[in-house]
């Protein structure tokens, strides 16, 4: 029960609305002196359990740190909670910003809350309460082990306030949080405060999926007849059968998805904006919004035009006229007055939450935007819109998954001013209303661990807690509760196989002799004859890499193979590619840039000939490439140069004598001569296959068995080898290690201690370092980087040397966390350090503003930590050059701040 002195009923009359019970469940949980996990739909409200440990921690005078996964989010929850409680009492730490650290409350990211712990900050006196917004994240296969680190390492007299989307095993995640910070209240919600009712916009039409069922118990069964009717008519008249129909709102269709303008014309004749629509590509939003603009469509009155106008020139006024015109601004501002936006990370943030605050204020009506928009950020509306079930998960074309609808989808239906949310699906040819429906109604998914021990977290931790007891903790993660649950299942699985296994034995036995052995005489001539085909195809794999080691730029080949099959000019023959072999670049006769791998090569390739590159060539234009594609097609057929066939070969056994001996051996046996030999040898096949099943589920079992110890174990020897640890000791390389949070933090010690970047300037130093922070969306059809001459040149080859030793290293002890340093942003960074103009850096690399800021961000959080782990070594120059290059980055577009 809650104690006479709660603050509840103050806290509760600060709301417009009565919260619900799962409200009042998780802030009595907190009066109670419990940790409390809420798991609840998007919009359900599970924020205010949080904002409750802001208000318990001001009435009790003691710290609360309020956690996000991102730094948007971390802005947009400091501005809410400067609202409440005023900016004396509220502080925010993100990297980007130190606004009032010593406030009672601190909006961070999940990340500085996990570097204050392992510095053992003074800011953590006091500290009573720990809210951790979109906790689920911890699924993050990048980042997600830092909510595991923080929650592990909290002092035990903290209470944490957990906030999740609603996921499938909350009850096994909450069990795990008892374990690690003791009593824990699990409060799980699916009610959905704003009912969410689920369509598909088809042939002009708007369809109730579910025929008018409830939507807070949506069935996959009752979809709506009339809709299932109209996708079988679509799918059975097929193309030809709608030429020279109407294309109507939402036809889509094989003759091609309705127009943008349409659907929310549609869904502002029906009452359903202000909406979201959400597609699954930054270049779609992109031309959603220049399909508005050639359009007569306006969705605001004069009055809310002179609104926006006002806000977007008061936003942006400290930003450069020069740098608005190569940020498209003049076309942003237009969009915005018509009630359209794009919102994807490729924009810049101040016009993010451009579209983000006018959004709220209902100011703008449809935004199109890629799914980050679902990660927190508070943009609620009345309605959702997928163009699509289908997205690129950055290596294949993949079905959304029912989570991610759920997330997505949840949006739709804004508290206290909707009385309902509505899900739009636009009809696609293929679409099944009834999986759709089953996509629909899978309304949670589960949590799973990404934990794993990185060398940073080794070195801290052996320093605070010595090697034992950091195994222990590492043993307590989620990560290892939920190998150690999933062992118990394998052991039954084993048990069942062992008996198994035991009738097969029985089935196959032979009166004849020992079948078992004859069996493995078969399996064995089996194995030969496949071992004697990998040669062959290993010998012909060296051939080839061989061959394209031999390769010069300006030589003209033919692919023999794949995609890029055909003619094509070598431009860099991509030899410093690490295990997978050359990876050339090329230009192929259509005009494309791409980086080929050995895959493309099944044989061994010869130049054709040889032609010259002009100096004057640049891979990224377009006009450029043609040019140049031309110059190969007529010098080859010049040349009478014509597509080769890769040559079919075969491995030929007859002269083996391992094979011969097998041979002899199987017909000697006397199970040969059996009138039932197959059907024991049938029986025998399927013991041997369920044996080694068995065999790969006992070494699962003793995989998982104190698995992140042991991987603990494995990482510490590693650092042993390099001198980062001496026993229980963490030398002064290794206390700079600690200081470093990189995902390439080890290659970012080495660089330090081998002083790879001693003597570089602030601009060499931010171009050498970049490698370590960027990686490309797309690496296979990037063009060759760019990179400086001189020193920052010397430095990238040495990174990338020194990188190659650590990931061999990390070979040897079954590990790799060291992902390979990207060239992609080195000349980026070293031109804007330079000082060079934003509109010069963006053309030359080809990066979206939203991008190339995000990055230089990242490059400043990194540059910080080497500033701050290189501070004992005052004679390299390394401390000055980083301070002086975070300054000289942190400029123009960079500096803006992200919070006003």
């Amino acid at each position: 029960m809650r104690s006479m002195a709660s603050p509840f009923p103050q806290f509760s009359a600060l709301y417009p609305f009565g919260l619900d019970e799962f409200q009042v469940q998780g802030c009595a949980a907190l009066d109670e002196g419990h940790g409390v996990l809420v798991a609840a739909p998007t919009g359900a409200g599970k924020t205010v359990v949080g904002e409750y440990a802001v208000f318990l921690a001001l009435s009790q005078g003691r710290k609360c740190f309020y956690t996000t996964p991102i730094k948007a989010l971390s802005n947009q929850k400091f501005a809410d909670l400067v609202k409440r409680h005023g900016a004396a009492n509220v502080g925010l730490l993100t990297g980007d910003n130190s606004i009032n650290g010593d406030a009672p409350v601190v909006v961070m990211t999940t990340e500085v809350l996990r570097n204050m712990l392992y510095a053992g900050s003074t800011a953590l006196d006091g500290l009573g309460f720990v809210v951790m917004d979109e906790v689920h994240y911890l699924a993050d296969r990048f980042r997600g082990a830092v909510w595991e680190e923080v929650i592990i390492h909290l002092p035990e007299s903290v209470q944490l306030v957990s906030l999740s989307a609603t996921v499938s095993n909350a009850e096994e995640f909450g069990e795990w949080l008892e374990t690690v910070r003791g009593a824990t209240k699990i409060i799980v919600s699916e009610h959905r405060p704003v009912p969410l009712w689920q369509h598909v916009l088809a042939g002009g039409k708007i369809f109730d999926l579910y025929n008018g069922a409830d939507p807070e118990t949506p069935d996959a069964a009752r979809v709506n007849p009339e809709l299932v009717r109209y996708c079988r008519q679509e799918e059975r008249l097929g193309p030809s059968g709608r030429r020279g129909r109407s294309a109507g709102v939402g036809r889509g269709g094989r003759s091609g998805p309705p127009s943008r303008v349409d659907v929310v014309d549609r869904l502002d004749s029906e009452g359903l904006l202000p909406a979201i629509t959400f597609i699954f590509s930054r270049a779609g939003c992109e031309g959603a919004v220049q399909q508005f603009l050639r359009s007569n469509v306006r969705l605001l009155t004069q009055e809310d035009r002179l609104k926006v106008r006002a806000h977007v020139s008061a936003r942006t006024a400290d930003i450069p006229r020069e740098d608005l015109n190569v940020l498209g601004y003049h076309d942003f501002l237009d969009a915005l007055e018509r009630g359209v936006a794009a919102h994807h990370a490729g924009m810049l943030p101040t016009f993010k939450e451009i579209v983000e605050e006018l959004f709220v204020q209902g100011l703008v009506k449809a935004v199109f935007a890629t799914e980050t928009l679902a990660l927190g950020i508070n943009m609620p509306a009345r309605s959702v819109v997928l163009e699509s079930l289908v997205k690129w998960n950055g290596e294949a074309h993949v079905d959304v998954t029912p989570g991610e609808y759920t997330q997505l989808t949840g949006r739709a239906g804004r508290r206290g001013i909707d009385i309902e949310g509505h899900a739009v699906v636009l009809y696609r040819p293929g679409l099944d209303p009834r999986a759709l429906a089953g996509l629909a109604s899978t309304r949670t998914y589960p949590l799973r661990s990404s934990f794993k021990p990185s060398y940073n977290m080794a070195v801290n931790l052996v320093g605070q807690v010595g090697t034992a007891r950091a195994r222990a903790l590492l043993e307590s993660s989620f990560a290892q509760f939920q190998a150690d649950r999933a062992v118990v299942g394998l052991t039954r699985q084993l048990k069942r196989n062992n008996e198994a296994l035991a009738g097969y034995k029985e089935s196959m036995s032979c009166h004849l002799g020992d079948f078992e052995e004859y069996a493995a005489l078969r399996r064995a001539l089996s194995d030969r004859e496949a071992e004697l085909s990998r040669q062959n195809s290993a010998s012909r794999r060296a051939s080839a890499a061989a061959a394209v080691e031999q390769l010069k730029p300006g030589d003209v080949i033919t692919v023999p193979t794949g995609r890029r099959a055909g003619l094509a000019l070598v431009l860099d023959p991509g030899l410093d590619t690490g295990k997978e072999g050359p990876r050339p670049v090329v230009l192929t006769a259509e005009r494309q840039v791409v980086r080929l791998s050995m895959l493309d090569f099944p044989v061994p390739v010869e130049p054709q000939f040889w032609m010259r590159i002009p100096k004057s060539f640049n891979p990224k234009s377009p006009q450029s490439r043609r040019d140049l594609a031309s110059a190969l097609r007529t010098k080859a057929g010049d040349e009478g140069v014509k597509p080769t066939r890769p040559r079919r070969q075969r491995a030929d056994a007859a002269d083996d004598a391992e094979i011969i001996r097998l041979r002899a051996a199987i017909r000697r046996h006397p199970c040969h001569g059996c009138d039932d030999r197959e059907n024991h040898a049938r029986w025998a096949e399927r013991y041997w296959r369920l044996q080694r099943e068995t065999e790969q589920l006992e070494r699962r079992v003793r995989g998982r068995t104190n698995s992140i110890a042991r991987t603990f174990d494995r990482v510490c020897s590693v650092l042993t080898v390099l001198g980062y640890l001496d026993g229980e000791r963490v030398t002064e390389p290794g206390r700079r290690l600690a200081r470093i949070y990189s995902e390439l933090d080890l290659v970012a010690a080495e660089c330090l201690r081998e002083g790879v970047w001693d003597g570089l300037s602030a601009a060499e130093l931010a171009c050498a370092a970049s490698l370590l922070v960027y990686e490309a969306r797309n690496s296979d059809d990037a063009a060759p980087p760019r990179v400086p001459k001189g020193p920052a040149r010397e430095a990238i080859e040495r990174t990338m040397r020194i990188w190659l030793e650590t990931h061999n290293l990390e070979g040897d002890y079954d590990l790799d966390f060291q992902r390979e340093p990207d060239t992609g942003f080195a000349w980026a960074a070293y031109r804007w350090a330079s000082g060079h103009r934003l509109e010069a850096v963006l053309d030359e690399v080809g990066l979206p503003a939203g991008d190339f800021v995000r990055w230089c961000k990242q490059l400043i959080d990194l540059l910080g930590q080497i500033a701050d782990a290189a501070a004992a070594d005052e004679g390299s120059g390394v401390r000055a050059a980083a301070r002086e290059a975070v300054d000289l980055i942190r400029r123009g577009v960079v500096a803006y701040s992200s919070v006003t």
